[in-house]
């Protein structure tokens, strides 16, 4: 159980969006799949996910982890469109209707909360799709119906403090959910089949010291001595247990750094790629646009204008 208190403390979760809907027509989606980790609370009518179409009950919630694809019937009724999730993404709003949680608790008909959130360790590693845990619904777990609803509450109102509550939020709902599984010994040969990376304390070192150390020296050599491994088998043993070359995470983590900056900031763009590792700003600057399709002082036009009141 260590190790997972362990992966909690290193798990970033972020709140990303979340709305109710009221199911106007009945729809079959044969490969529904969420972008992001997914949770979906049933008020009231009928949800039904899997081959088996298994029924989730008023009041449950379905938890869908990133990437996973299954099949979802929204809606009560005997005539049911059946889809593929590119005809339901475009035809929504067919099916679809949204409303807030005080028009849920006044109607009867077919509604749910659906939210969207990220969790990944140290940033890269999304938690729930790498333990490749399946949809399941989250049956006799009051605590977790309920805070999807609060989350539902928070996002409709306008009060000081409100990015931050949804923040703390969203990270509790995570616990709960980790509690959940584990409480109920769910995907026990999942967990222990595809968590060995969480149980190793060299690779959580080598995320904090790279966190740590982003604009230094992060060559192999350096990383292993840190992980007490040779130089010549570190890329390998980080690779096996993250799926990713070091390197590869490197400049993701200093990329992402760089848009920290380049948002926060009015510092040049030379003065961002040194502080971010880059001695050479030309190649700062092509791995940038390489990596996210727009210069990086565009980024900062364009998120400057997003950002005007």
């Amino acid at each position: 159980m260590d190790y997972y208190n362990k992966v909690i403390e290193s798990v970033h979760v972020r709140f990303l969006k979340g709305n109710n809907f009221k199911i106007e027509k009945p729809v079959t989606v044969t490969n529904y799949v969420e972008s992001e980790n997914s949770l979906i609370l049933l008020h009231h009518g009928t949800l039904k996910f899997g081959e088996d179409q298994e029924l989730v009950n008023e009041g449950e919630v379905l938890f869908l982890p990133k990437g996973q694809k299954t099949q979802i019937t929204f809606g009560t009724g005997t005539k049911k469109n059946e889809q593929d999730i590119e005809q339901f993404l475009d035809n929504k709003r067919k099916f679809f209707q949204s409303l807030s949680i005080k028009e849920i608790k006044t109607t009867e008909e077919d509604c749910i909360s659906h939210i969207q959130f990220e969790s990944k360790v140290f940033d890269v590693v999304n938690f729930f799709n790498s333990l490749d845990i399946p949809p399941f619904i989250i049956r006799f777990n009051d605590r977790v119906a309920t805070l999807v609803e609060d989350i539902i509450k928070e996002l409709e109102v306008s009060n000081v403090g409100k990015e931050r509550s949804l923040k703390a939020q969203t990270e509790v709902l995570v616990i709960e959910l980790l509690r959940h599984i584990l409480k109920n010994r769910l995907f026990t040969e999942e967990l222990s089949t595809n968590s060995t990376y969480f149980k190793d304390p060299r690779l959580i070192d080598l995320f904090n010291f790279i966190k740590a150390n982003i604009g230094g020296d992060l060559s192999n050599k350096v990383l292993a001595k840190v992980a007490n491994v040779s130089e010549d088998y570190v890329g390998q043993y980080f690779k096996m247990l993250t799926g990713i070359n070091p390197q590869d995470y490197i400049e993701y983590q200093r990329m992402e750094a760089a848009v920290v900056l380049l948002r926060t900031s009015k510092k040049s763009i030379r003065d961002i790629g040194k502080e971010v590792g880059y001695k050479d700003t030309a190649y700062f600057c092509r791995r940038f646009k390489m990596m996210y399709g727009v210069p990086a002082g565009k980024m900062r036009r364009r998120d400057s204008l997003i950002n005007v009141q």
